[in-house]
């Protein structure tokens, strides 16, 4: 598997400015995943192609729009996309991985031993328990664990003032909520099956004035 991903992995690397230091910790970190995914439920990907774009794509749209030295938080990280690989791809952030499932921790555990990264943090919680403290994350992000306006309803409670909460979304237009604003929309696809459109939608508190 690791002779497939190599090549398919340098395609979509290809446009990353931080691609080439990252080629070979995002490498063993989709090795192992493939390997645990035999026995462990972490992704739904059945080929190296399918592997690389489920797993690396969105993290690579986002590394070039989240400002330099971030905190980050990927609520529902599972086997580690997006906040796993856009925190390799941008050892600058600092990224907390939020996954309650006991299974996918002892893989995510496993996975930052042997990278070797210092930049991340885990959380073996649900996202909701983090409401607990006060905000504190600069950018917010999840995929696929909670419907988009869900998940948005949530993200802005954990980023602050000025922070961003960004949605992944298929066929899905972006939510609308009077609590945040859309600021930015990304429009893309899968590298290697381009018929699957996606976007990624950023969205920032609405914060509301005295009348």
């Amino acid at each position: 598997m690791r002779d497939a991903l190599a090549p398919l992995l340098d395609r979509v690397l290809e446009s990353c400015s931080q691609g080439l230091q990252a080629r070979e910790p995002l490498l063993q970190w989709l090795h192992l995943l493939s390997e645990w995914n035999q026995h462990v439920n972490l992704t739904a990907a059945s080929s190296a192609s399918e592997l690389v774009e489920l797993m690396v794509t969105d993290a690579q749209i986002l590394s070039e729009r989240i400002p330099f030295s971030a905190t980050v938080v990927d609520v529902g990280t599972g086997g580690g996309s997006p906040g796993l690989a856009l925190g390799i791809l941008r050892p600058d952030l600092h990224v907390t991985l939020v996954e309650p499932l006991s299974k996918r921790v002892a893989f995510l555990r496993t996975t930052l031993h042997r990278i070797g990264r210092d930049n991340f943090h885990l959380e073996p919680v649900q996202g909701e328990r983090l409401l607990a403290d006060s905000p504190r994350f600069e950018v917010a992000m999840s995929r696929a664990t909670l419907p988009p306006i869900e998940w948005l309803q949530l993200g802005v409670q954990l980023i602050k003032k000025e922070g961003g909460v960004w949605l992944f979304l298929a066929k899905e237009s972006p939510p609308s909520w009077n609590a945040a604003i859309l600021e930015e929309l990304v429009p893309y696809q899968w590298p290697f099956r381009k018929e699957y459109k996606r976007s990624a939608a950023r969205y920032r508190r609405q914060l509301l004035t005295p009348s």
